[in-house]
């Protein structure tokens, strides 16, 4: 048997383009041969349409879509199994299956994820009665996402599995809008082999790519024979069709380096969320640092080095070097370069608020003030020209607030929010693997935000190594203090880390939107009270 694999990015309500590529694939797959088409799961609304559900008029406009791409199949053998938002006592998560220009069967979702970035309780009622379908001579499984995530150790509570319903099925398919974060592919490579042992056939997972606000979805479709041979695996961060043949030879499975495989996933981010919300230039404040370094290349490449304006914004504390090293960057990259002191606009705010400050020391204060001078020049710049401005702070700032509320947390996406310093050099060595693009002085020198004399960022923090290994726990492996201390923490510097990662929270809460990229990112996944006094 032999199935086309439709890896499309369908866009969030664009219901007409994305029922134009499920039509494109129907003809590509008769033209070719294939028996199946395999969409992703929500092909025609995008994956997560959120709220856009409690919308009738999207709802109506995905079915009546529907109808067309059951039409579209008419004159051919080709079976088309695609994802939709369904009204069915209640509105669904849905496969619609069509075969001989109509809908032969619907089949829903049956397990639906109320946990980390997924709230599909709020907006869809389960099937109660998975079952297969029986249409051409063929018996399928269809099941969806989620279906096949149910088992022991994942964290699930499922009184069901879908997949055990597909026993003696021809194939079993599964439409996903699987969320990316580094190293899943593996994860989900093991889980597909063992579904399809249980089924006892192949099965097909088609999985959607692109980046819909915060989450990033980066294909890596798969095809299992029901021997655990790998059939077939998808590139990642790439839309395209592949022809799968069900009896042919088994391949060997290859995954990219993370350092590759997370900077294809910020690329794909920028350049979709650009894209979706209008935007065709960026701006960013480039420092001389490795935070905006990184960040000028990711943007270069999503976006065109040409559609890129980076500002310098040399400050009564900037170093010559980092002037210099920011500016190399630009040229190297090709960006659009400009430069914007800040001191005489500082100076004048020290002016106006000094008669309020007089008899006050010097702190902190004074230091954002600096960062938010810079802030209004490039949300200026943002305004005036309609650039999308991209802020440069990574996670290890972000979880302990070495940030500054409008000031460089300005902008519209935070490219780094979920990347750990540490993981920040090493991108940005990978990107110089084959030779220098970010200039080697910004790797090498102490990491400081220039905002005091002869200051570095470990003049207010942990050493990053330290740091990002007890973020590591704290955060995304929601470890217990106590218990990061049994594993060889210092107490007190795992306590401090705790308080400034919990009374940072309010910052967080009024961050731009950042691209996740690790299994637990700040953001929609992650739901801490603001006002509360655990600690």
């Amino acid at each position: 048997m032999r199935v086309l694999l439709l890896q499309g990015a369908p866009v969030i309500g664009d219901v007409a383009r994305n029922a134009a590529l499920c039509i494109e694939g129907i003809r590509a797959a008769a033209a070719g041969g294939a028996r199946i088409l395999l969409g992703s799961e929500l092909m025609l609304s995008g994956y997560p349409p959120r709220d856009l559900l409690e919308r009738g008029d999207l709802l109506r406009a995905c079915q009546v879509a529907a109808e067309d791409v059951a039409r579209a199949t008419a004159g051919t053998d080709v079976i088309a199994v695609f994802g939709t938002p369904w009204r069915d006592r209640g509105v669904r998560n849905s496969a619609v299956i069509a075969a001989g220009g109509e809908i032969v069967a619907v089949r829903h979702k049956t397990l639906l994820p109320t946990y980390d970035v997924f709230d599909e309780h709020r907006y869809f009622v389960p099937e109660t009665d998975p079952r297969p379908v029986d249409v051409g001579g063929l018996r399928l499984g269809v099941t969806v996402c989620e279906d096949i995530w149910n088992e022991p150790g994942m964290g699930r509570r499922y009184d069901a599995d879908p997949v055990e319903r597909m026993r003696g099925t021809d194939v079993v398919l599964n439409l996903s809008s699987s969320p990316f974060h580094a190293a899943k592919g593996a994860v989900r490579l093991d889980l597909i082999r063992r579904k399809a042992a249980l089924a006892g056939a192949p099965l097909v997972y088609c999985n959607q790519v692109g980046g819909n606000d915060e989450l990033l979805f980066d294909g890596g479709s798969l095809a299992v024979a029901a021997d655990g041979r790998l059939l077939f695996q998808g590139p990642q961060f790439r839309t395209g069709s592949w022809f799968v043949d069900l009896d042919g030879p088994g391949l060997v499975p290859t995954a990219l380096p993370f350092e590759e495989e997370v900077l294809e996933a910020l690329t794909m981010g920028v350049r979709d969320y650009a894209a979706r919300c209008g935007f065709k230039t960026a701006v960013l404040g480039l420092s001389g640092g490795i935070d905006s370094a990184l960040v000028a290349v990711v943007g270069a490449r999503a976006l065109g080095a040409e559609n890129v304006f980076a500002v310098g914004m040399p400050g009564p504390f900037s170093s010559a070097g980092s002037i210099d090293d920011a500016k190399a960057l630009a040229d190297t990259l090709g960006l659009q370069w400009v430069q914007l002191p800040i001191t005489p606009v500082y100076d004048r705010f020290l002016e106006t608020l000094a008669p309020v400050f007089a008899g006050v020391k010097r702190d902190v204060t004074e230091e954002n003030l600096q960062a938010r001078v810079r802030g209004t020049l490039l949300m200026a710049l943002s305004n005036k020209f309609g650039h999308l401005l991209l802020t440069t702070g990574n996670k290890s700032e972000m979880a302990v607030g070495y940030c500054t509320l409008y000031g460089d947390m300005n902008g519209g996406l935070a490219v780094l929010s979920d990347v750990f310093k540490t993981d920040v050099y090493r991108l940005a060595r990978w990107i110089n693997r084959d030779g220098e693009v970010i200039p080697a002085a910004t790797i090498a020198k102490p990491p400081s935000a220039e905002l005091a004399p002869n200051q570095t960022d470990q003049d207010s923090l942990p050493p990053y190594d330290q740091l990002d290994a007890i973020l590591c726990l704290y955060v995304e492996g929601v470890v217990d203090p106590d218990d990061i201390v049994a594993r060889g923490h210092p107490r007190d510097i795992v306590e401090r880390v705790v308080r400034m990662v919990v009374r940072s929270e309010y910052k967080r809460w009024q961050a731009a939107p950042g691209l996740r990229v690790s299994p637990r990112a700040f953001g929609i996944g992650r739901r801490i009270p603001l006002a509360q006094v655990w600690r």
